[in-house]
């Protein structure tokens, strides 16, 4: 009796051995199934040779090479990948839209006696099975959005509070992005923002993850973090929910934002580069007090100017504009262990009482 595979429309309804992405590296890189695997039948380069000669030659002559070039690269990862699997193997695969990649390697572990589902229509049909439910489950959650003018250690106490158990949704992590205009780079090297739909990969597996009876605490944030856009739904829930705003005094954010950042200081010349940034909001003569304070070692008061000057009333303007829900203010006296562990302690109060 002649094997086949099955097909399924629905990435998520059972659980596989693995799950295999069979598309190119460049392909797999951008966006894929959390958790998947990159078995490429063809890779970037073999891809546009066969692409090439699809449009300058023939299809036949395309599907002719494509078909040597999947048969080697499969043979590979038979000798390699597959050797040890079990007969009770039985793995999801899928390239881009379900076709001739992802049979080819399905026909083949079906062979060999495994039992293989194949993702119909591919990537295609997992892609919108993101933006369906990254429309639908950000609104079954009641969220907490934790506010506070720069410095004020937000990120710190969410932290915190996850290992509390409460449930955090660390947007700034998931879009691998320090939130301020001096924390867009670190150490000199520029930060690595996952792509949009990898990021939306990344925001919908961690939302599968928690539970809907319970709250969602979340850092109040703009609907753009770096390049990465907030899809809609979770961006309009997070405008409407309750507010707690964190109040730290000024001397302990500036304290914590030259711990924060330390290679401001120590790398003189790309600090002005990014203070530059701001030269047609503020001017030459405001950006060049801050250039003699760099070079003065003035750290703590510069500091405390940038935040007087531009980060503290871009806050309020934004808190204003976005988030109108601030039902209560807390403050905090520094952000010691200590101290946080307080803070965090009102908050878990708060949240059970509201």
């Amino acid at each position: 009796m002649q094997r086949s595979h099955n097909y399924t429309q629905q990435p998520k309804e059972e659980d596989y051995s693995e799950i295999i992405d069979v598309r190119s590296p460049s392909e797999f890189a951008e966006d894929h199934m959390p958790g998947a695997i990159n078995l490429p039948v063809l890779d970037d380069q073999q891809r546009a040779k066969v692409g090439t000669i699809y449009k300058q030659v023939s299809s036949f002559e395309a599907r002719k090479i494509g078909a040597s070039l999947v048969a080697g690269n499969i043979s590979r990862h038979l000798e390699t990948h597959f050797a040890a699997k079990d007969k009770n193997y039985h793995p999801l695969v899928y390239c881009w839209r379900g076709g001739q990649r992802s049979q080819s390697l399905a026909a083949v572990l079906v062979q060999i006696g495994w039992q293989v589902t194949v993702l119909d229509r591919g990537y295609k049909t997992y892609r919108a099975y993101v933006r369906e439910q990254l429309e639908q489950l950000p609104q079954q959650f009641t969220y907490r959005v934790l506010c506070g003018l720069t410095g004020s250690g937000k990120t710190l106490i969410l932290r915190q509070l996850a290992k509390r158990g409460v449930q955090v949704l660390d947007l700034e992590e998931l879009a691998n992005h320090r939130g301020s205009l001096l924390g867009q780079e670190w150490e000199g090297e520029p930060l690595s923002q996952p792509s949009q739909k990898w990021f939306e990969s990344l925001l919908l597996e961690k939302l599968q993850r928690f539970d809907v009876d319970k709250p969602v605490w979340v850092e109040a944030e703009s609907n753009k973090i770096g390049k990465i856009y907030l899809p809609h739904s979770v961006w309009q829930n997070m405008k409407d929910a309750s507010c707690v705003e964190v109040e730290l005094p000024l001397a302990h954010r500036i304290e914590w934002l030259l711990q924060e950042y330390p290679h401001l200081l120590t790398n003189p010349e790309f600090f002005k580069g990014k203070l530059e940034c701001l030269r047609s909001r503020y001017g030459w003569k405001k950006i060049n007090q801050w250039y003699e304070m760099i070079d003065g070692g003035q750290g703590h008061a510069l500091v405390g100017d940038l935040l007087e000057t531009h980060y503290d009333p871009a806050y309020r303007r934004s808190i204003s504009k976005c988030y109108g829900n601030v039902v209560s203010t807390l403050p905090i006296v520094d952000l010691s262990e200590q101290s946080v562990q307080t803070f965090v302690n009102s908050l878990v109060s708060w949240t059970e009482l509201s």
